[in-house]
């Protein structure tokens, strides 16, 4: 029983044969199952089944082959006189390494054809039972589940500096890996979505996170920050080009690529501070960009630029010497992309076609908020509104009045957007006072406002915010409704000749 033992089961084989070399030359017996030990004898290593160990076959096609006393006995016996002596009362040995990985289920269900019963049988039962009583005896027990630690821990082994915080690491990180498996089979199995049945949120929340990401700081230099993404997840960009990304550009492009998704049409989102300075959209992307940077062009100065298309070589030279954070596309043309990383700082970044979950989580002291994705789709139908004014609208001014309307919920709250031939002249964006919001936008949008209209995220508890909209030329307005003083407000429209619309949505974003 001096001996020590190593059970290695592995779905990923990658390395596998050059540490269980280092294994063998320092006098550690090697057990394996299936195609774990198949590999190991085809590469010449001395290989114990672990059918031989049991004394019994794997059964119902490898779904069983590791589950069993001779196994789970070995891995579990503390190395205590009684646990040993009752182990050899039953023939049994310790088993003093466990090199596990899981089934691959995450990149098996990230495939879009895949069926539910290929999925259901990526579901790996005694891996994750293994490496779990590997890691509750870790004082006794090594459990490696990461290639990325054979060299660690054979180095460890063979300068006898294998001790117990080096195990103790290695089964925290295989409950991490374990924890994280069956998240991803629960979020599979509810369509993944945390949404339930009823349409209510879950009691429970489980959200699993690897870090993808340390920066040199985050919002400000005093501050550490890092990105993590969901567990098991392709992230959502490919980083072509550039410096690497930090902790307010992830925030800046949240909203710039949600903002250029939200369009049917050709559409450029210029974002800065997490608000569009321009957006617009037009039957090419160039002329959308040229439209979008006319709105501001001086906040346009170290911007993030979204688009909905695939970058095309017109545009980017559009965008000229402009000093640009970020640029992200779904895709670039070739001379496209080697006319932007002619600039070496440049962020260029390509979306991978990730698809948002359907939930947005923030935390807040004590906890975190939670909340379905502001999707609403029924009131981005001016069918669905009600002009409440005497003057109705043009077919062009509908028009913009539904550009206007959804650019407005992608900007912060007080939310006030000033739009013209489908784009923003002005933005006015989280300011304490609708008026001031209007007022804001109305400086952006100077000369430009005149025949613009305009919308609001939420509704104008005073006329005052309309009266001084028709100072600066607008000449309709959309915007929820619901107000006590509603009727003053259409009065005041009517008043002022002006058209209104009411959508009965909010889109507040804080």
């Amino acid at each position: 029983m001096s001996q020590q033992r190593a059970l290695l089961s592995v779905s990923d084989k990658a390395e596998l044969v050059e540490f269980a070399q280092r294994l063998d030359a320092l006098g550690v017996q090697l057990i394996a199952s299936g195609g774990s030990a198949r590999t190991l004898a085809d590469a010449g290593l001395p290989v114990r089944a672990v059918e031989e160990l049991t004394g019994f076959p794997e059964i119902l096609g490898g779904r069983v082959k590791t589950l069993h006393p001779a196994v789970h006995g070995g891995i579990l016996a503390r190395r205590t006189e009684e646990h040993l002596t009752e182990l050899q009362a039953h023939d049994l040995a310790p088993i003093d390494f466990v090199v596990v990985n899981l089934y691959p289920f995450q990149q098996t269900v990230a495939r879009p054809d895949v069926t539910e019963a290929e999925a259901v049988e990526q579901i790996d039962i005694g891996g994750v039972a293994l490496l779990r009583a590997a890691a509750k005896n870790f004082e006794s027990v090594t459990v490696v589940c990461d290639p990325a630690d054979y060299d660690a821990v054979a180095t460890a082994l063979e300068k006898e500096q294998l001790d117990n915080a080096m195990r103790r690491r290695l089964a925290l990180k295989a409950f991490r890996h374990t924890s994280e498996y069956d998240t991803a089979i629960a979020d599979y199995l509810t369509g993944q979505t945390p949404i339930e049945a009823d349409g209510t949120l879950p009691t429970v929340l489980q959200v699993n996170l690897e870090q993808v990401q340390i920066m040199r700081y985050g919002e400000n230099p005093h501050q550490q920050g890092g990105y993590y993404g969901y567990a098991g997840e392709t992230p959502p960009f490919v980083q072509l080009h550039g410096k690497e990304m930090s902790y307010n550009n992830w925030l800046d492009l949240d909203g710039s690529w949600l903002a250029a998704q939200d369009f049917p049409e050709p559409t450029v989102a210029i974002i800065k501070h997490s608000n569009p300075c321009g957006l617009a959209s037009a039957p090419t992307l160039v002329e959308a960009y040229e439209k979008a940077l006319a709105s501001d062009p001086v906040s346009a100065f170290g911007s993030i630029i979204s688009v909905n298309r695939p970058l095309d070589l017109a545009t980017v030279q559009k965008m000229g010497d402009l000093f640009v954070e970020i640029v992200a596309a779904p895709d670039y043309e070739e001379d496209a992309l080697k006319f932007l990383q002619r600039k070496k700082n440049l962020r260029i970044l390509r979306a991978t076609g990730l698809t948002a979950r359907p939930l947005s989580l923030r935390s807040v002291y004590g906890g975190v908020l939670v909340q379905e994705l502001d999707t609403s789709i029924a009131d981005m139908d001016p069918a669905n509104w009600q002009i409440v004014s005497s003057a109705k609208p043009t077919e062009a001014q509908l028009a913009d009045l539904l550009f206007a309307w959804r650019t407005c919920r992608h900007v912060k709250s007080n939310a006030i957007v000033f739009a013209r031939d489908q784009s923003t002249v002005g933005v006015g964006a989280g300011q304490m006072s609708r008026v001031d919001s209007v007022m804001l936008a109305g400086h952006k949008a100077g000369e430009r406002a005149q025949g613009a209209v305009m919308a609001s995220d939420a509704f104008f508890p005073f006329a005052d915010g309309i009266e001084k909209a028709a100072e600066y030329g607008i000449v309709a307005v959309v915007q929820p409704g619901g107000s006590v003083r509603d009727d003053e407000v259409i009065a005041a429209v009517d008043r002022l000749g002006l058209v209104m619309a009411l959508t009965g949505t909010r889109h507040f974003r804080h």
